[in-house]
């Protein structure tokens, strides 16, 4: 390995460019390629004379250390597997695969290859979640709504598409040892053949219960995460970036003499020192587990575990 760590971004669609333009200005990585079909998009994201634009894998000359694959999800298998096999570092865009057998397809190979490999869920380095862990204290509820206006450009439901995100984060939050014990739920669809909204309730074996409320025909952008606890509430907003924490410190009660009193509560905004653009701080800390061969934040077996249960909650609306 170089001083640098040699990077390559595998698609350049919305994503692929986002994290191109990203890699130009991560400390210790230097982005040397752009992969892409259409040689045109590719040149478009590499902005830059000193980085080689190729059609495929294969074509690209220029040797590299590790690559960022943005591919449409079915694709995601079959080059994380070439990659894997030539000793590359992976971060694989969300979801990891499109179905549970590619996704330990993938973590088989990284295995094998003995690579790192990281998944593109990127809400984890949102300011607001990395902090949620250090404010929970037995959580009882995780309420997590995601809803966004209508994009024609995004085939799969809101479920593999907006929910495996907070599905993600709520896992996290329960531990790895909290297994899901019951899912239910309904859908709709309304502009297309898979789910437009979708609401989804999931028990884990600790007792912990999650709803999810996500939608996709909204007028406005909401990314909340609500977890009740015995003593408090805690919001977190993803789009500002910051937390709420509301805790209650009287009840409402009757006097003797028939006075009620009522309740009040204390609302504390902590201060949340990690803001920046996620997808900045999630290549950062790949690039600094590939260099130092620390696990990711966001690993296969977290990328497996999300992606199999949006799977099993798809499967649960279509089945009622």
């Amino acid at each position: 390995m170089s001083d640098r760590l040699r990077l390559v971004v595998v698609g350049a669609g919305i994503m692929g460019t986002n994290h191109a333009r990203v890699a130009r200005n991560v400390p210790g990585a230097i982005l040397v390629g752009v992969i892409d079909a259409d040689l045109e998009r590719a040149r478009a994201a590499a902005r830059g004379a000193d980085v080689e634009v190729a059609a495929s894998i294969d074509e690209l000359t220029t040797e590299f250390d590790a690559a960022v694959i943005a591919l449409p999800t079915p694709f995601h298998r079959g080059a994380a597997e070439a990659l894997a096999a030539r000793g590359v570092h992976l971060l694989v865009e969300k979801p990891l695969a499109g179905n549970v057998d590619d996704a330990e397809a993938i973590i088989s190979a990284a295995e094998d290859g003995g690579i790192i490999l990281a998944v593109g869920h990127i809400e984890r380095f949102n300011a607001a979640v990395a902090e949620l862990p250090r404010l929970l204290d037995q959580p009882i509820h995780v309420e997590a709504s995601r809803i966004s206006p209508y994009s024609a450009r995004i085939g799969d439901g809101v479920i593999l598409d907006l929910m495996i995100h907070d599905i993600d984060i709520v896992c996290s939050l329960a531990g790895p040892e909290a297994e899901v014990v019951d899912i239910s739920g309904v859908a709709r669809s309304v502009r297309g053949s898979t789910e437009d909204i979708a609401s989804i309730t999931m028990r884990f074996s600790t007792g912990l219960t999650a709803t999810f409320n996500t939608s996709r025909l909204g007028q406005q952008k909401i990314r909340t995460v609500e977890v009740t606890q015995h003593d408090s509430t805690i919001v977190a907003d993803l789009v500002r970036q910051d937390i709420t924490i509301h805790r209650m410190t009287r009840h409402e009660y009757l006097s003797d003499e028939g006075a009620s009193y009522r309740q009040s509560s204390v609302v504390e905004i902590p201060f949340l020192e990690t803001r920046g653009e996620p997808l900045a701080l999630e290549l950062a800390h790949f690039v600094q587990c590939v260099r130092t061969g620390s696990p990711p934040r966001v690993d296969g077996a977290a990328g497996l575990r999300a992606l199999r249960l949006a799977t099993a909650a798809v499967a649960a609306v279509h089945s009622v």
